[in-house]
């Protein structure tokens, strides 16, 4: 049984931007799906999520998908450097490891710990599979150096949609098409 587990970022939830969408159509397609909503979304802290993350999944596997969105990304790779197991794949979308603008004080605070704690990429790299990341041309918050990131620390292939600004369309059929090549479906 092939489980997915789809991540939102900052200031979301489940039933946010097209995550309701994509547990839809990979339940169409026999994947048990959860789309979790993480404690104090306004406010999030990586212990507290990664410690949600964690609880969620259980004994993660080969048949064990992660899909993130924006800050959904980090957790799953601050969740898989202390899982000690190997997942099926990762999918990320619009996966911020810096930032294209500055912050105001109270996003500082917020998100400084985010992008300023460092990943073991090794650690993530080692823990899936496949990895495919998906970044936007005109991501007002994630610059595309990110990707270039990914693809050198941790072997991701590397997506760019044209005009899609944070992608968080209601629908985005982009984001299931390269998840079905991460599951080989």
């Amino acid at each position: 049984m092939k489980r997915v587990f789809i991540i939102h970022g900052y200031g979301a939830d489940s039933e946010s931007n097209w995550f309701p969408w994509l547990k839809e159509q990979l339940e169409e397609r026999g994947f048990v799906v959860q789309v979790p909503s993480l404690p104090n979304t306004d406010f999030p802290i990586i212990k507290e999520w990664v410690s949600a993350l964690s609880k969620l999944i259980g004994k993660p596997d080969e048949d064990t998908y992660l899909v993130g969105h924006s800050l959904g990304c980090q957790v799953i790779m601050r969740y898989l450097e202390r899982a000690n197991a190997k997942v099926g794949g990762i999918l990320f979308v619009a996966c911020p490891l810096t930032t294209n603008r500055m912050l105001m004080q109270e996003e500082q605070e917020i998100l400084g710990p985010w992008l300023t704690t460092p990943i073991n990429f090794d650690k993530v790299k080692n823990s899936a599979n496949k990895i495919i990341s998906i970044f936007s041309d005109n991501d007002p918050l994630v610059p595309l150096d990110d990707g270039r990131t990914l693809k050198d620390k941790l072997n991701s292939k590397i997506v760019i949609l044209k005009h899609k600004g944070h992608i968080m369309d209601f629908v985005c059929p982009p984001v299931l098409e390269e998840f079905l090549k991460l599951a080989n479906q």
